[in-house]
């Protein structure tokens, strides 16, 4: 049986959403996150190396941003609003 997460399980504990300031994927993806009243915590790799690191090493050694990971340990990259929207259960 497979079992979704809900936006009041998720964030009990801290999203982390690895990104950059000039990224319109990250931009989308932080508004929808605010819309949706999710609280995460903002990273930007180009102001912190070992985030950036993080993020190759997720990334198959791509800076791919937003990288945005869950309590659970999974990680969605430069997901869609439509993706965002199944992992909260709000689809």
């Amino acid at each position: 049986m497979e079992r979704h997460a809900t936006a009041s399980t998720i964030t009990q504990q801290q999203i982390k959403v690895y990104a950059t300031s000039w990224c319109g994927d990250c931009r989308r993806a932080k508004r929808w996150l605010d819309e949706h009243h999710i609280s995460y915590d903002y990273i930007d790799i180009e102001k912190d190396e070992q985030a950036a690191a993080y993020v190759l090493q997720v990334n198959g050694g791509l800076r791919s941003v937003p990288t945005i990971v869950f309590p659970d340990g999974s990680i969605l990259v430069e997901p869609s609003n439509r993706e965002l929207a199944q992992k909260f259960g709000l689809s």
